[in-house]
């Protein structure tokens, strides 16, 4: 099968599996990841077709949205790529980057990487990218919208040392995500491209955060 035609394959089936999902984690998620991965790959060296692949497929089956699996999401891509005709090698990369993408894994205490490629951090870069900024700031609160979480809580300060297991439970306040996660992502980019990118994007939340605080307190 030629790569243009397994890449529109795979854009159809995830199109279909998520025409239900969450707006934060949806679709149109998927194709922002799969856009800027292309961009961050015109400028750093990696595989492209594995990279297509896995920024289509990495939220096949997001655990939080299926009581917590993790092993979910990777056997529904293997299966998928399978019924493609997709090699063994090319099957378990992809793969490898599903399991390996998730910031809450950077929680663990003596995390250690089992995996690591070129790939991935394209990916893995793009997806967190998609987590910070202006989208990112539209997600967190649709997620939170979601969950029917405060938007803010003075009170329930964020927790600035939290664990994997702690941050799967967290029912905590939306403004807190940003000191919990989004607000670290710019430290964690894997590639000279997504470091630059994130700049902005990190300076942006930095900014939409003094205004908040501003109208929160009546300090206008």
């Amino acid at each position: 099968m030629k790569e243009n035609q397994l890449v529109q394959n795979t854009i159809d089936f995830v199109k279909e599996e998520l025409k239900n999902a969450e707006g934060g984690h949806d679709w149109f998620h998927i194709e922002r990841v799969f856009n800027t991965s292309k961009l961050i790959l015109n400028h750093e060296d990696g595989d492209s077709l594995i990279v297509q692949l896995a920024a289509l497929l990495h939220d096949i089956a997001d655990p939080k949205f299926h009581g917590g699996d993790e092993s979910l999401g990777p056997k529904i891509a293997e299966k998928f790529l399978e019924s493609q005709s997709v090699d063994e090698e090319t099957r378990a990369h992809v793969v490898n980057i599903i399991k390996n993408m998730s910031f809450k894994n950077s929680l663990e205490k003596n995390n250690r990487k089992a995996f690591a490629s070129k790939e991935l951090h394209i990916v893995q870069d793009a997806d967190r990218l998609d987590a910070i900024g202006a989208i990112g700031i539209a997600r967190a609160f649709n997620y939170g919208g979601f969950k029917n979480r405060e938007l803010y809580n003075p009170e329930i300060s964020p927790n600035l040392n939290i664990t994997k297991e702690e941050y799967k439970k967290s029912t905590a306040p939306t403004i807190n995500h940003f000191y919990e996660k989004l607000l670290l992502l710019k430290e964690k980019m894997n590639t000279p491209t997504g470091k630059q990118l994130a700049e902005q994007r990190h300076q942006f939340m930095l900014n939409y955060l003094e205004q908040f605080y501003k109208e929160w307190n009546g300090d206008e």
